[in-house]
């Protein structure tokens, strides 16, 4: 069964919607003061249309900077160039920025003193890299019984652990494992 035609020239609000941009600029700052800044600019608060002026004669654009002030800061410059720089230093922010990971170190109840100083080791490292350290102890089988060596493994983890990072919890117990998660000290990030 074939649709039937639709109607020639119906408005759909929907379609071809442009996106607004994020700052007011030029003719949309509707406000009747502004407090100009920018190069080769007098700073000062001076009327819209006065602002407008002076953007026009350097053949730049008036952007809305902070629209929440009183009265709102406008700045002269080229807008295409100013969203380019915005857009350079998000990204570079959010390359400089880590994110912090949740590094996993696995003991059993018999685990021995060497195999504790050398998971010990690596813990460091992960908390003093700025990373959270999640220690359990797996149990296996009938070693479920032993439940107190676990706890007393994993506090004395946590003392060894103690000048890089701190104990968010208690050691907790969840099916066959009891685990303790530790997060890095601040001021400690590399």
């Amino acid at each position: 069964m074939a649709l039937p035609p639709r109607g020639g020239g119906r408005f759909n609000p929907r379609f071809n919607r442009q996106p607004e941009p994020e700052h007011r600029i030029n003719e949309r700052i509707r406000v009747p003061q502004v407090r100009l800044v920018g190069d080769n600019v007098t700073v000062g608060v001076y009327s819209t249309q006065e602002a407008l002026r002076i953007a026009k004669d350097q053949e730049l654009d008036l952007v809305e900077i902070s629209p929440t002030a009183d009265p709102p800061v406008c700045k002269v410059i080229d807008y295409k160039k100013f969203l380019y720089e915005k857009k350079k230093k998000e990204k570079e922010m959010k390359a400089n920025s880590k994110q912090s990971e949740v590094k996993e170190i696995r003991f059993t109840p018999g685990t021995d003193d060497h195999d504790f100083d050398f998971k010990a080791k690596h813990a460091e490292k992960f908390l003093k890299e700025g990373n959270k350290v999640k220690a359990y102890v797996q149990f296996k089988g009938r070693a479920i019984m032993f439940q107190d060596r676990g706890q007393l493994l994993l506090l004395k983890f946590a003392e060894r652990l103690a000048e890089a990072g701190a104990l968010e919890s208690m050691p907790k117990l969840e099916g066959k494992r009891m685990f303790a998660i530790f997060t890095p000290k601040t001021g400690k990030k590399k």
